[in-house]
């Protein structure tokens, strides 16, 4: 007789170490990723480069006369500025580059000053924001009005806007 080890037939416990055959790659193509959706556009403002009348106009009462005399301070600083509205606010430019803006808010108005940091002289310490592209001044009434700061800066946004330029 023929002992077991001499067999053909492999005994259950020689299975047990036999490398498993490698897996087959499957041939079998998956469906492509569904593409995302382009992100859409935020619609364009329907006043985007609209004269700056109207801004005024609709401003509450109180805060008009602040509006309005920084506009005057603007056009004597850069009588050569071009405005309209971008994002529902009055923008100035020298040759498509920033001066500053105005914005209106329920109880107070900021002057937005383009430039980099250190661009205005402001010992006092009016001028808010500390960010890469520039500052801005707080008002609440006509009394607080830094007019001749406001000249001051005003006429170093005209400068750094026309180097632009």
């Amino acid at each position: 007789m023929k002992s077991a080890s001499k067999t053909k037939n492999a005994s259950p416990s020689t299975t047990a170490t036999k490398k498993p055959a490698a897996a087959k790659k499957s041939t079998v193509t998956k469906p492509a990723a569904a593409k995302k959706p382009a992100a859409k556009k935020p619609a364009q403002r329907a006043d985007l480069g609209a004269p700056i009348d109207g801004f005024f106009a609709r401003q509450p009462a109180p805060l008009r006369p602040i509006l309005e005399e920084l506009r005057r301070l603007i056009e004597d600083a850069a009588p050569d500025a071009d405005s309209s509205i971008k994002w529902g606010m009055p923008f100035y430019t020298m040759d498509g580059a920033m001066m500053c803006a105005l914005g209106g808010h329920k109880s107070h108005v900021n002057l937005v000053l383009s430039g980099p940091p250190g661009a205005y002289a402001d010992p006092e310490g009016r001028l808010s924001g500390e960010g890469k592209t520039g500052r801005h001044l707080k008002v609440a009434s006509l009394d607080e009005l830094p007019r001749s700061a406001v000249r001051g800066w005003l006429r170093t946004a005209a400068e750094l806007a026309r180097k632009k330029s």
